[in-house]
């Protein structure tokens, strides 16, 4: 299944955003520094489960880490079960 993202980017907090039905899938971080970003919380509804949404928004995440030079704390549980599930991630997580 293909998810359409949406970031939404401030200054000291942002998240990524995937809406379906009226309800919405989301990993929320925080702005540290230029350079580090912490991953806070992924929530995804029930209606969500099994279509891979959490997954999408961590690799998103991996994506603009790369992009943009910053590196990711994975403060969520969920994110760091998926860093530690795809080594070749390493290098957008911060150690």
């Amino acid at each position: 299944m293909t998810h359409d993202i949406i970031r939404e980017h401030g200054p000291a907090k942002g998240r990524y955003v995937i809406r379906q039905n009226g309800e919405e899938a989301e990993l929320t971080y925080s702005v540290t520094t230029p350079t580090l970003v912490i991953a806070d919380h992924t929530g995804v509804p029930d209606s969500f489960r099994g279509t891979g949404a959490g997954l999408a928004l961590v690799t998103r995440m991996v994506e603009d880490a790369r992009r943009e030079g910053f590196r990711i704390m994975p403060l969520c549980p969920f994110v760091n079960a998926q860093r530690k599930r795809h080594p070749e991630w390493a290098d957008a997580f911060a150690t």
